[in-house]
C-alpha cells in the first residue's frame, strides 16, 4: 500500500513540475515574439488609452487598464534604472497575466514626465485595480517590489 501511495505521489509531482514549466514555456514563447520582451514600452498616446487619460479627466484618477500595473519611468543614460529594468523583466515574467508592467523614456515624453512630477529616476507608479496609485522614487530591490506587488496590487496580505 505505501508503494502505491508513494507511486500516486511521485506521478502527481511530476504531473505538477510539468504543468508549471509547461506555463513557463508559454510565457518564454510570448517574450520570444515580442521584440521587448514582456515590458511594454508606453508612448504617450499609448499611456492615455491603456493608463489614464489626463487630458480627457484631468481632475480625477481613472485607471483605464483591466490588469495592475507598474510604470517605470526611466532614461536609458541612468544607473539605478538600468539595474532594475532586468529585476522589472523577471517580475513580468513571474507575475505574467497577473500584472502589466510599463516603462516610459523620460527623455522621450517629456510632457509625461512633467505631467506626473517625475524629478527623479528611476520613479514608480504602482497602480492597482482601483483605488489611487502609489509612487516609489530610486531602485527597490526584487523583494521590495514582490512585497509592494503582491500587498498593495494584489491585495495579498
Amino acid at each position: 500500500m505505501k508503494k502505491i501511495l508513494m507511486f500516486v505521489f511521485a506521478v502527481l509531482a511530476i504531473g505538477f513540475a510539468n504543468a508549471e514549466n509547461a506555463e513557463v514555456d508559454n510565457v518564454e514563447s510570448v517574450m520570444k515574439t515580442k521584440s521587448d520582451g514582456l515590458v511594454k514600452h508606453l508612448t504617450k498616446a499609448e499611456f492615455l488609452q491603456k493608463v489614464y487619460n489626463y487630458e480627457k479627466n484631468p481632475e480625477t484618477w481613472k485607471y483605464e487598464g483591466d490588469t495592475p500595473a507598474i510604470i517605470d519611468f526611466y532614461a536609458t543614460w541612468c544607473g539605478p534604472c538600468k539595474m532594475i529594468a532586468p529585476i522589472l523583466e523577471e517580475l513580468a515574467k513571474e507575475y505574467y497575466g497577473k500584472i502589466v508592467i510599463y516603462k516610459i523614456d523620460t527623455d522621450k515624453e517629456k510632457e509625461l514626465a512633467s505631467a506626473f512630477g517625475i524629478r527623479s529616476i528611476p520613479t514608480l507608479l504602482f497602480i492597482p485595480k482601483s483605488g489611487d496609485p502609489q509612487v516609489s522614487q530610486g531602485a527597490m530591490p526584487k523583494e521590495g517590489l514582490k512585497k509592494a506587488i503582491d500587498e498593495f496590487l494584489l491585495g495579498n496580505k
